[in-house]
């Protein structure tokens, strides 16, 4: 057997095995990198390369978007802004079929584009408006499956942390990825809609009418949340997606602009206090800490397995199948479903990039329709029962009654209306490469 293929499974196997029984992601690449460096490095003098190249991984300039972004967010939970933008929203969406449901999928798509966090987002949904749909006779299914299914498409709808993060770990021009992802992460938002919709329609049971809840605000009532903070609130979506867009700011230069935007904009509704202030920092630090330790161990992971041969091997046997590109990324997609079955996004991205980066390359793939399908097959991974995290974040934000059944039925549409969407994606790539070749 040839020295790269036991290398391959020691570090690719060894990660997995390590994942799969519940090691914290951060220490299993610590100690896999450990026993890499010192076999396939020189002992003593790789461990000490092993220390210089993880410093400097973290210390990249490219990463600084990743606790902006994060910032941005923090600021609009703890302020209580997005719960202001959230109640714009319901006074405006009336007379509509599962009218809740509707609004949780609208509010999540505003949240996602101010906000770079999907668990913030599911939770924040779900602990202010599952139990008002609860209340008014929302079936199960109906009042937990749009909550969690927006959530998810906070990672394609920018600013994303993890797309700052797919981005500079493989290589791919970040600010194509955050706009590549607006298109598709838009289209779920609207086939959710219509589902939501039709399927009240079908069943009506599902999601009593509420006529008090239509009546309520009239006239200038009904519009004074929407202009006084939900048009505001997403003026910092365009500011930074425009700079970013037209080429005046990078994308750490658009991540400042936000945060600083966000904070302005807390201050001027008076909601900037200094308790609110310090729970955002402490939230963007905790965050950001765990990401910057996930990447110290995937940039490591990646040299060891070049430098052990492993990369180039895989790389060889896989290209010399003599299978077309198209073959190659379909089974790169299948891989990362499989893989989100089980493991977290930031696994699925430190297991396969070493890996699949150098083929998409290699054969000459869009790396931006490439990273754009790999974010959607994160996007599945947040969702797919039985370990999907935002299943996990909603248990955890849902009243008893709520059980994990009913939680995990009420995902699978929406799951399939991601696999289309990839399946959209794979055969039309301009869905995910339109919009950045348009503004580049």
């Amino acid at each position: 057997m040839d020295n790269w293929v036991l290398a391959a499974w020691l570090m690719l196997g060894g990660s997995t095995v390590l994942l799969f029984i519940g090691m914290p992601v951060a220490l299993t690449f610590l100690a896999v990198n450990l026993i890499g460096a010192w076999l396939y490095m020189g002992g003593e003098i790789g461990l000490v390369q092993l220390i210089r190249s993880s410093v400097s991984s973290v210390t990249a300039f490219s990463l600084t978007p990743i606790p902006l972004f994060v910032l941005m967010g923090e600021i609009l939970f703890h302020t209580g802004l997005a719960f202001k933008v959230i109640e714009g929203i319901e006074r405006l969406i009336r007379q509509v079929p599962g009218r809740l449901a509707v609004v949780a999928v609208v509010a999540g798509t505003v949240f996602s584009a101010i906000s770079g966090s999907t668990i913030a987002t599911t939770a924040m949904l779900g602990s202010l408006m599952l139990p008002v749909m609860l209340q008014r006779g929302y079936h199960p299914h109906m009042a937990t499956g749009p909550i969690m299914a927006i959530g998810a498409v906070d990672m394609l709808i920018p600013p994303s942390a993890l797309t700052v993060l797919l981005g500079s770990l493989s290589g791919i021009s970040i600010s194509k990825l955050l706009i590549g992802g607006v298109v598709p992460g838009l289209i779920l938002s609207v086939a959710f809609v219509l589902w939501i919709i039709v399927r009240v329609r079908m069943q009506p049971s599902l999601a009593p009418a509420d006529d008090a809840a239509d009546v309520q605000f009239q006239g200038w009532q009904r519009w004074q949340p929407l202009v006084a903070y939900v048009i505001p609130t997403m003026s910092i979506f365009g500011v930074v997606v425009g700079a970013l867009a037209a080429g005046w700011a990078t994308p750490t230069e658009c991540a400042a602009i936000g945060a600083f935007a966000t904070m302005v904009l807390a201050a001027l509704y008076g909601q900037l206090s200094w308790q609110a202030v310090r729970k955002a920092l402490q939230g963007t630090v905790g965050i950001s800490g765990m990401i910057l330790f996930i990447i110290l161990g995937a940039t490591t992971f990646a040299q060891i397995l070049s430098f052990s041969g492993a990369s180039n091997g895989l790389v060889q046997l896989i290209t010399g199948q003599g299978l077309s590109p198209a073959m190659v990324v379909a089974a790169m997609m299948l891989v990362l479903i499989l893989l989100g079955i089980f493991v977290d996004q930031v696994s699925m991205m430190m297991i396969t990039l070493p890996i699949f980066m150098p083929i998409v390359n290699a054969l000459g793939i869009d790396p931006v329709w490439f990273g754009v399908m790999f974010l959607v097959c994160m996007q599945l991974g947040l969702l797919l029962p039985p370990h999907g995290l935002l299943l996990m974040t909603m248990r955890g934000v849902a009243p008893p009654s709520v059980t994990m059944s009913h939680i995990m039925v009420a995902v699978l549409p929406y799951v399939v209306m991601s696999l289309l969407l990839l399946t959209a994606i794979f055969f039309i790539p301009g869905i995910a490469t339109w919009l950045p070749k348009l503004i580049s």
